[in-house]
């Protein structure tokens, strides 16, 4: 038995890439990650960081080549993984939890493929590409709408004709569930105390945004909704915008669905806003040089962070603890200021020496001890992916 004989292999695929890390789930300890992308094309490469750093060129390898390198990296490693987890980007109303690979959870699966069609495909790409890698360990299937399946249905219904939910599925149903389960769990460890006793707001700020209102320890509510577009001003993507915005951008440029479709998911957002960069830190260092674009698009982000936050407290009642995680959450120190002191009627009080500093010296808190908590929490749904996995392998 080798040191990684308990540990899992977590894949997540993209459209031209493979992240992967081994997660050893009791301790947390990741043993290998790296990355396989430009998959398809002649500068297709991967790299890994471990006890020994590497990269290499592999050709024009596609998925399941690039998923034997990562077996051959594996075996030279001296690596042996007890199973595979898999995100799955989205599960529909079939699934409220992880679940082990078989044909018919890979049917279901596949049957929620029109609700997801830039990620569900290529993460089925991936599990039969793993599925011929590693023909003998078990694999499963962690999803990131699995978390938000106990939203009521007062939070998770559109307002259009209910044949639309009933015979097409069309409704809210939020993403991000690995990373907003993880954080939630780990603030009560903060906070010490129990999970179900608690009403959090977690916000998962990156390239893409959402936050979630969970209480105890259930998704009540959450920003994101059929898809990853709906809710917050994220990288690329717009967020909330008026239903109507696309038969007007259709009729006054001349542009197809697929086109509008395609801006308010790529060209939108803190890139569209600034016309600079999706970076927050690019962000600031332009806003602090003076560029009024920038300043707009971070001026914007956090004004609609912090009425989204707001109104999510409506589906909790109360707030015990504000959770900030993700690149931007965990590490934006001016985002996080900016968007507490539109909050004042939450009492939440940023301690701005700890806030300067992201927690790091009061576990987490980054609010007076005399407020409702504020606290960074630095999201792992790597080690999430790998615990559900183990968890099911036993």
């Amino acid at each position: 038995m080798n040191a990684a004989s308990d540990s899992i292999l977590v894949i997540n695929c993209g459209s031209s890439s493979i992240k992967f890390s081994l997660v050893q789930p009791q301790s947390g300890e990741h043993l290998l990650k790296g990355l396989a992308e430009r998959l398809g094309s002649e500068e297709a490469g991967l790299s890994w960081k471990g006890k020994v750093n590497g990269e290499k060129t592999i050709g024009a390898a596609d998925h399941k080549q690039a998923l034997l390198e990562v077996v051959e990296l594996l075996r030279v490693s001296g690596l042996t993984p007890a199973g595979v987890g898999h995100r799955v980007v989205h599960g529909g109303e079939q699934f409220s939890a992880s679940c082990l690979v078989d044909e018919d959870a890979l049917a279901a699966t596949r049957a929620t493929q029109h609700l997801a069609p830039l990620h569900n495909p290529v993460n089925l790409l991936g599990i039969e590409a793993a599925q011929a890698a590693f023909p003998e360990l078990p694999q499963v299937m962690v999803f990131d709408t699995s978390f938000h399946q106990s939203m009521p249905r007062r939070a998770f219904l559109y307002p259009v004709p209910y044949e639309l939910y009933e015979e097409h599925a069309i409704r809210r149903y939020g993403f991000h569930g690995t990373s907003h389960r993880f954080v939630v769990a780990k603030a009560a460890e903060q906070l010490g105390r129990p999970l179900e006793e608690l009403a959090l707001v977690s916000a998962h700020l990156g390239n893409g945004c959402s936050a979630a209102a969970v209480l105890g320890g259930k998704s009540m509510d959450t920003t994101m909704g059929l898809t990853p577009l709906e809710g917050l001003v994220m990288g690329t993507r717009s967020g909330d915008v008026d239903p109507s915005l696309h038969e007007h951008l259709c009729n006054t440029l001349n542009l197809s669905l697929a086109e509008v479709g395609s801006l308010l998911n790529k060209k939108s957002g803190l890139l569209g806003l600034s016309g600079l960069t999706n970076d927050m830190r690019e962000l600031l260092e332009a806003e602090e040089a003076g560029n009024e674009r920038a300043a707009i698009a971070v001026e914007v982000f956090c004004f609609r962070l912090a009425k989204q936050i707001a109104s999510l407290v409506v589906s909790l009642g109360r707030l015990d603890a504000l959770l900030f995680t993700g690149g931007i959450g965990e590490n934006s120190a001016q985002v996080r200021a900016r968007c507490l002191k539109l909050l004042p009627f939450l009492g939440l009080d940023l301690d701005e020496v700890a806030n300067a500093v992201h927690g790091r010296e009061s576990g987490g808190r980054i609010s007076h001890s005399s407020s409702p908590a504020a606290l960074v929490v630095a999201t792992d749904e790597e080690l999430l992916i790998a615990r559900d996995t183990a968890e099911l392998l036993t």
